[in-house]
């Protein structure tokens, strides 16, 4: 009986022994609210945990999962190059510098999905101090612009200057600045304007000290933000590169189904407001997760890699083509009994589906939408117009409900804003539409008859 039990005790010890454990280390950008289903979600979830390979040549295998949060793409590409990080998420910019980063180590990185992101540039943004008189990019000649250098809204920033006819260096004064400092720059008023990416051109607004002015949608620079891995590391364990993007889809199904939950759970990590992942991740939100490499979503690398040597900031001659790699990603997509092809057609965004609150009859049109997030209700309130949003947000106040947000969607445009920083016009047939320049309210209100009107105005109207 000895040997047998000895035997045994033996095979084990031989197995444990020649079990590997694969460390599957992965950067994050938790308040880079577009990564959140590559990072914040997959993480908070255990996620990974679930589609992670045990068959084959995994039978044996452990796995050393390691997270590791970042506040921009710089310090995570530099981890990942010195090899402390096997999968990483970033915008279009930062991705591209990875890709630089690698090739000037001798060795590739890939772009392997997206994760969400905006085909026509929606998501980064410019902002002003809240009491400044500015209404529009045209009236920041000759001021003063901070950006994050080398970002996403870089880019933007520079394509929207040169759209108006100005010279960078010249007409105006660019200067490098990051998001946490520029919070407090434009409460004092240090700035003329800030240009950022996601969240930021909207969370500063929504905190009280800053206001819109232009969207990067504007200068039709599409955005996106996305996974990498290192190429090496995807070569020798592509079934693990497959495993974390199963989970970022289950990640993007489940903020899809439950959109107001998930942006109380980034909100909790980050301290992102809600409200504010809400406004980008809910119904018809201000960008779209799509994993899928769009023509757009190519193109934007190419861009971004043309514009970070114009900028001086990388020398590369990284090939879009080589550098993006979508095999994980419809592998994915296929182990998932998805459609990928179907995927890369479909442009629309997340979809507003319901009734009226306040009239209970279906949603049948979405261009004039209005919602409204009641403090203590779990699901945010829709309404078929504005009027009707205003009407019960009067009566929910009288109430004395306290109200979170109001969103309403740009008539023109159909970009999700915050209602308390948009402009109005009332016209003569009892119409409501939301803008988020006070230019194009003031052009609607000429075609159409109407009156301009701010957030107070409108309620004012609404009540009296």
């Amino acid at each position: 009986m000895k040997r047998p039990l000895l035997g045994l005790a033996l095979a084990l010890l031989f197995g444990a022994a020649n079990a590997e454990t694969i460390r599957v280390a992965i950067g994050t950008q938790d308040t880079t609210i577009n990564c959140a289903t590559g990072g914040i979600l997959i993480r908070e979830l255990k996620l990974l945990e679930k589609y992670l390979p045990h068959d084959g040549k995994y039978k044996d295998a452990q796995y050393d999962i390691q997270w590791k949060n970042f506040t921009s793409g710089a310090p995570l590409t530099n981890e990942m190059v010195a090899g402390k990080l096997d999968i990483g998420s970033m915008a279009d910019f930062p991705g591209s510098f990875n890709g630089a980063a690698f090739q000037k180590a001798g060795r590739k990185s890939l772009f392997i999905s997206v994760l969400s992101g905006s085909t026509t540039g929606s998501g980064n943004g410019i902002v002003v101090p809240k009491a400044s008189q500015v209404q529009s990019l045209s009236e920041l000649k000759g001021k003063t612009i901070s950006v994050p250098f080398a970002s996403t809204a870089h880019g933007m920033l520079l394509r929207a200057v040169k759209a108006q006819g100005w010279d960078p260096e010249k007409d105006v004064n660019i200067t490098t600045q990051a998001p946490e400092i520029a919070g407090s720059a434009l409460q004092t008023n240090k700035v003329d304007a800030h240009a950022d990416f996601v969240p930021f051109a909207e969370l500063f607004p929504h905190r009280g000290y800053a206001r819109k002015i232009y969207d990067g949608s504007q200068a039709n620079a599409p955005t996106l933000h996305g996974s990498l891995v290192d190429a090496e590391y995807a070569q020798k364990y592509p079934e693990v590169v497959i495993a974390f993007l199963r989970a970022a889809i289950e990640a993007d199904r489940l903020f899809a189904a439950e959109p107001e939950k998930y942006s109380e759970l980034v909100a909790k990590v980050t301290g992102i407001d809600a409200e504010v992942n809400y406004l980008f991740h809910g119904p018809l939100g201000l960008q779209t997760r799509d994993l899928s490499w769009k023509p757009e979503y190519r193109q934007a690398v190419k861009t971004s890699i043309e514009t970070l040597r114009l900028l001086k900031r990388t020398d590369s001659d990284l090939d879009v083509n080589s550098f993006i790699d979508d095999r994980y990603i419809r592998a994915a997509f296929k182990q998932s009994g998805l459609d990928y092809d179907a995927q890369l057609k479909n442009y629309a965004k997340l979809p507003l589906t319901g009734k009226d609150a306040s009239s209970g009859k279906p949603i049948a049109d979405v261009k004039r939408v209005a919602q409204i997030w009641v403090a203590g209700e779990p699901l945010v309130r829709n309404y078929a117009t504005p009027e009707s949003a205003f009407a019960d947000l009067a009566k929910l106040e009288k109430a004395g409900k306290k109200v979170r947000t109001v969103y309403a969607q740009d008539r023109e445009t159909g970009i999700k804003l915050f209602a308390s920083d948009a402009w109005f016009v009332s016209s003569g047939k009892n119409e409501i539409n939301a803008f988020l320049l006070k230019e194009s309210a003031e052009a609607w209100a000429r075609k159409n008859s109407g009156k301009v009107l701010d957030f107070s105005g409108v309620r004012a109207a609404i009540a009296g």
